[in-house]
């Protein structure tokens, strides 16, 4: 993810059968942290929760699931749905708050997707001039390694038929 990306999720355990309560050892222990080890969100015996952030760093994000150990082992499903960005901001209640109209509410949309793609091509412009600037220190000394290597083969060459 990008520095500064909104990001919301929401997760539940899928309940095998829909008429009873989830008994306690099917409840989740969650934790969603940065690659950097900073702790965005973490729940301990829950059937379902939701989380949002904005990404303090660029990195990859990770959240983990599970449950205690028991015998005998079980399965458990959770239904978890993960956006960022553009993708991460719900529509359909912006439209239900601000009353307006579908045409509107898709311009919204559009824009934030059209800033989304400039903030993108901004982050690939700086990675090319950085990528730019190592192919050209990485030619230079190339050169110089090049013309020395030249240098000190002329040079072996000179004193061998010196002798």
């Amino acid at each position: 993810m990008k520095s500064n990306s909104m990001t919301v999720g929401k997760y539940h355990v899928v309940k095998p059968n829909e008429d009873h309560p989830l008994p306690d050892s099917h409840k989740l222990t969650v934790k969603v942290t940065s690659s950097y080890e900073n702790n965005y969100h973490s729940a301990e015996k829950v059937e379902s929760g939701q989380f949002a952030f904005t990404a303090a760093e660029q990195g990859d994000y990770m959240a983990c699931f599970w449950v205690p150990e028991h015998s005998p082992q079980i399965t458990v499903t959770v239904d978890f749905d993960w956006r960022t960005g553009v993708h991460a901001k719900d529509w359909t209640n912006v439209a239900k708050k601000g009353q307006v109209d579908a045409m509107e509410l898709e311009l919204k949309n559009l824009y934030d997707t059209v800033q989304s793609i400039h903030e993108e091509m901004f982050y690939l412009r700086e990675k090319e001039e950085e990528m730019q600037e190592l192919n050209k220190a990485t030619t230079s000394k190339m050169f110089w390694l090049s013309f020395l290597s030249l240098f000190l083969s002329l040079s072996v060459a000179d004193y061998s038929f010196g002798t």
